[in-house]
This record gives C-alpha cells, sequence and structure tokens, in this order.
C-alpha cells in the first residue's frame, strides 16, 4: 500500500473517530431521549395529517406530516408540554389539525356531517323502494280484475250499445 492510501485511511478513521465523539457529546441520555420519543409519539398520534386528512402525522410520510412531527419533538425538547404542543397546533392550524376535534359549535359538521349523510342517503333509498313497489303494484292486476277491465273497456266501445 503506498504513502498516499494508508494517510487517506488515515484520515478517514480519525474523522469517524471524531464524529463519533462529537454525536455522543450531543446526544442526551438514553432514557430522556425514549422518554421524548415516547411523547412525541402520543402528540403526533392525536394531530391529522393536512395533506392526507384520513391518517395522523404519525402515519403520514407527507412532507408536512415530516415537518410537523419535527417541530413537535423540538418542541417538546425545549420543554414544552403535550398539552402546549397541541395548543400551538390547534392555534396555527384551527380544530381541524386534531384528530379527534371536540365537540363544539364550529367543529358540529364535523361529528354530525357523517350521520346526518347516512340518514340523508337511507331515507332516499326508503322513497326509491317505495315508489318502485307502488309503480309495481300498480302495473300488475290479477287475472279477475284484467277480466274486469276488459269487459268495462268492451262495454264502454262505441257501436257497443
Amino acid at each position: 500500500m503506498s504513502l498516499f492510501g494508508s494517510t487517506i485511511a488515515g484520515v478517514v478513521l480519525a474523522l469517524h473517530l471524531f464524529t463519533g465523539a462529537v454525536q455522543a457529546a450531543d446526544t442526551p441520555p438514553a432514557d430522556a431521549n425514549r422518554e421524548l420519543e415516547a411523547q412525541g409519539q402520543r402528540v403526533a398520534q392525536e394531530l391529522r395529517c393536512l395533506v392526507c386528512q384520513n391518517q395522523t402525522i404519525a402515519d403520514s410520510n407527507a412532507e408536512l406530516a415530516r415537518d410537523l412531527r419535527r417541530e413537535v419533538r423540538q418542541m417538546l425538547a425545549r420543554g414544552s408540554s403535550e398539552k402546549e404542543v397541541r395548543e400551538f397546533m390547534v392555534a396555527r392550524y384551527g380544530d381541524f389539525v386534531l384528530y379527534r376535534p371536540p365537540v363544539k359549535a364550529t367543529t358540529v359538521a364535523l361529528w354530525a356531517g357523517p350521520f346526518l349523510l347516512l340518514f340523508v342517503g337511507l331515507w332516499m333509498a326508503r322513497r326509491i323502494l317505495l315508489s318502485r313497489r307502488r309503480a309495481a303494484a300498480a302495473g300488475t292486476l290479477s287475472s279477475a280484475e284484467q277480466d274486469r277491465l276488459r269487459a268495462l273497456v268492451s262495454s264502454e266501445e262505441p257501436g257497443s250499445r
């Protein structure tokens, strides 16, 4: 091996050891890091991805969801409580950012909307079925009714009197 190759290997090794030492100095204790990560996960499970809308930011891979997860972790690392983080997100994005928004005047449509749509759909289906039944019943006559109808029609024809 040449002198140049061993020098490069030495520099790479020194850089690797140096960056490991720097990372170790910045890394908080493992227990605190696990607790912070658990807090971040709990908050992320309660916040809606504003892009996907049917996923939490913990479950979404959207860029905005990644940014919001990072923001949540940073706020928690700075000492904010989970409640403060949720309040900040609601102040910034509104109640819609909560995966389970509170029931109040501004969110009643979010809670009542699905039930209202279900009720309207069932009501319309019932009306359609009843109108079809009436139409089918009006179009079908029993054989006795058909005989009576023929007798009435034939007695009313001109020239039959």
